[in-house]
């Protein structure tokens, strides 16, 4: 899919971080500290073989297997106790504002001020994420109501490619005329997703909250903003990342918060399949545009695994990408889901020069693959 005479733009973007922060030897000690209780109370059913012990990890590990440092959290109580293993989240009741709500207005008025709008300009809200706190009412009705905007507003799922799909339903909609701005929020509340007791995920994810918004390049007004291009989507059903927590674990008596209720993933296999699929992905989407991959300034790339991100610069470039042309937020805010590459864009794109060309691509379960060409103004 690709622009039409009327400009759809990039208008604004805003990134909300939480206040909480935990460095790999922090979650390290937590971690070993649980393992190794863990190893002692079972230890006659680990040496009959019964069971496996709890390996043990460190801080050199996590950093050599994935470039993760440190990681924002919602809530830091909880986590690093090794008897919990798990954040504490009070729940709220239904008149008050939904922790999700709370991060997505965060981000939310940060870029309705950098695209230099109003609440009341917006006609559709979209949130974007890979778990969304409850079903219904949408996340996404209720920041529409906190702002005061008009319109309609949706909840969509699509794991790590939730916010580049949204994007492109957006640029779909103002292009359609069936909006005239629309802001896509990316609450990504993934730490109670995860499982703090496993060695070899128990440092992968962080929580964020992001905003874009997207309107017609007659509208705009605001200091910093991008030419949608082209957008391109692409999925392909995979079982090597994965969560089954739901609902219809009340059904079939299954333990609803068993070891496959987490996310869990064949960090192998994806390494392997998804890196070609990404690069060819790109390649072949600015090839339609006649681009070429050495023409591009900046590759705001899904924010996962240092060595996968290494591993698509290269086949994308034909050598290491540079920082300044790909660069990596997950050292301190580790994998976000969806929120990963809009946060490297955040951060890096001001500098950019009017005609420099962009890619901001996520990539993930399903498998999913969404991206978006775009073009400084």
């Amino acid at each position: 899919m690709t622009t039409s005479d009327n400009p759809i733009v990039i208008s604004g973007a805003g990134l909300w971080t939480p206040e909480h922060s935990i460095s790999n030897e922090e979650l390290v000690e937590a971690y070993n500290g649980y393992a190794e209780k863990y190893n002692r109370e079972h230890a006659s059913d680990i040496e009959s073989g019964k069971t496996s012990a709890k390996p043990l990890s460190s801080a050199e590990f996590i950093t050599k297997a994935s470039g993760i440092k440190s990681r924002y959290v919602f809530a830091k109580e909880g986590i690093l106790d090794s008897e919990r293993m798990r954040p504490f989240i009070p729940t709220r009741t239904n008149q008050e504002l939904s922790h999700q709500a709370e991060m997505g207005l965060a981000a939310a008025r940060k870029a309705i001020a950098a695209a230099n709008k109003q609440p009341a300009d917006i006609d559709v809200v979209i949130v974007a994420c890979s778990y969304t706190q409850r079903s219904y009412p949408a996340i996404a009705i209720e920041i529409q109501d906190q702002l005061g905007a008009s319109g309609f507003g949706f909840d969509m799922l699509v794991a790590c490619s939730a916010a580049t799909f949204a994007l492109q339903r957006a640029y779909e909609m103002v292009t359609a005329g069936t909006a005239k701005c629309v802001i896509v929020v990316n609450p990504e509340l993934t730490s109670p997703q995860n499982n703090w007791r496993d060695r070899d995920s128990h440092f992968i994810f962080g929580d964020v909250a992001t905003a874009t918004i997207v309107e017609s390049a007659a509208t705009c007004t605001s200091e910093h903003s991008y030419e949608i291009l082209s957008t391109k989507a692409v999925t392909s059903f995979s079982n090597n990342i994965r969560s089954n927590f739901g609902y219809l674990a009340y059904a079939d008596d299954s333990d609803p918060f068993g070891e496959d209720k987490f996310f869990i993933q064949n960090g192998r296999k994806v390494f392997k399949e998804v890196c070609p699929m990404a690069a060819e992905h790109l390649t072949s989407q600015l090839q339609e545009l006649g681009i070429e991959n050495a023409e591009v300034k900046r590759w705001w790339l899904h924010q996962a695994n240092i060595n996968m991100n290494v591993l698509i610069g290269k086949r994308l470039l034909g050598r290491p990408a540079t920082a300044e042309e790909a660069p990596i937020v997950l050292d301190k805010y580790a994998n976000t889901a969806s929120a990963g590459s809009l946060i490297a864009f955040n951060l890096h794109h001001k500098d950019l020069q009017a005609g420099d060309i962009g890619v901001i691509c996520s990539f993930g379960a399903g498998y999913s693959i969404g991206s978006l060409i775009v073009r400084k103004r």
